[in-house]
């Protein structure tokens, strides 16, 4: 069982930045893939980046690639998501994911393993 909680949400202007993060807890955490979703209000939820355990793999959707990255420090049991360039189309409540899947299955699953609350990103134009 894996637990998950995000924070760093918030409200910042178009083309500013916000770093996510995720504090994990329980059992084999440095075992699963790791990544973030994103669902706006009235939107289908969406992948926005994963990590593998290991740290040497990284997915990234196509809407946020170049501006986001993700990490990973299994030492701290934590994910991050750094996100630059925002736009106001990156408004949405974010998601903190943890799966067994390999990181290109993570990007097209529909459901995880785990999730956390969410925390909320609003970009103002």
């Amino acid at each position: 069982q894996v637990q998950l909680v995000e924070s760093g949400g918030g409200l910042v202007q178009a083309g500013g930045s916000l770093k996510l993060s995720c504090a994990a807890s329980g059992r084999n955490f440095g075992s699963y893939a790791m990544g973030w979703f994103r669902q706006a209000p009235g939107k289908e939820r969406e992948f926005v980046a994963a990590i593998s355990w290991s740290e040497s793999s990284t997915y990234y959707a196509d809407y946020v690639k170049g501006r986001f990255t993700i990490s990973r420090d299994n030492a701290k049991n934590a994910v991050y998501l750094q996100m630059n360039s925002l736009k106001p189309e990156d408004t949405a409540v974010y998601y903190c994911l943890a799966d067994w899947a390999d990181i290109a299955t993570v990007a097209v699953k529909s459901e995880y393993d785990y999730w956390g609350q969410g925390t909320q990103v609003t970009v103002s134009s």
